[in-house]
């Protein structure tokens, strides 16, 4: 497998929580990152139907742009009781603003909607594909899954995304609750990236 030797590496995110959490998780390896927003490129439209074809796609897309590999992470929230949605439209859930807050409420509504007077299926699990793309073209990703279940209201400031409402199994500590070195020991995201630095980095 293709060994990662260079200096600088696009990660392919306008996201700031996201760009945070993989700069972290690079900073052992001595790598440069720079975010496909501080670079002003585009996000492309994500027309995949799984979070890997998604990885792909906008890794795919900044390295071609930047002319530097890039690092893509798609990931999200799949919840058993509403048969694996939001999945791959787990961002689109929280709507324009990027309203989380929101996102959380409607997995919330949607699920006591579906379960009207009776228990929901409150098991989720977040998933995450990382791809490496370099310029040349050749792609290699990698995939993370963490198993959990879904609390309401939400607890904790940290993290992002639907990280408050997520309890991994094990946890007393929702994902919103935990710190970040907590987070990145179990996190689908952590578990994407150490199967990547195995491979690549190590």
């Amino acid at each position: 497998m293709r060994r990662f030797t260079e200096k600088k590496l696009v990660i392919a995110t306008h996201n700031a929580g996201k760009l945070r959490e993989i700069a972290e998780l690079l900073a052992p390896y001595g790598v440069e990152v720079v975010s496909a927003g501080e670079l002003g490129l585009p996000e492309p439209e994500e027309t995949g139907s799984t979070f890997v074809e998604n990885a792909e796609l906008k890794a795919r897309a900044a390295a071609m742009a930047a002319k530097l590999p890039a690092l893509a992470d798609d990931s999200g929230m799949a919840v058993d009781g509403l048969g694996g949605l939001p999945g791959i439209y787990s961002a689109r859930w929280a709507g324009p603003s990027k309203d989380f807050g929101l996102a959380m409420a409607k997995v919330h509504d949607a699920l006591n909607s579906q379960n009207p007077g009776g228990e929901a299926d409150r098991s989720a699990r977040f998933v995450c594909a990382l791809s490496l793309c370099w310029p040349d073209g050749e792609i290699i990703t990698f995939e993370g899954v963490v198993h959990g279940e879904l609390v309401w209201p939400p607890r904790g400031e940290n993290g992002f995304g639907y990280d408050p409402m997520f309890l991994p199994q094990g946890s007393r500590q929702t994902f919103g609750e935990m710190d970040a070195d907590a987070k990145h020991a179990i996190s689908h995201r952590a578990e994407a990236f150490r199967k990547m630095v195995d491979a690549l980095f190590a």
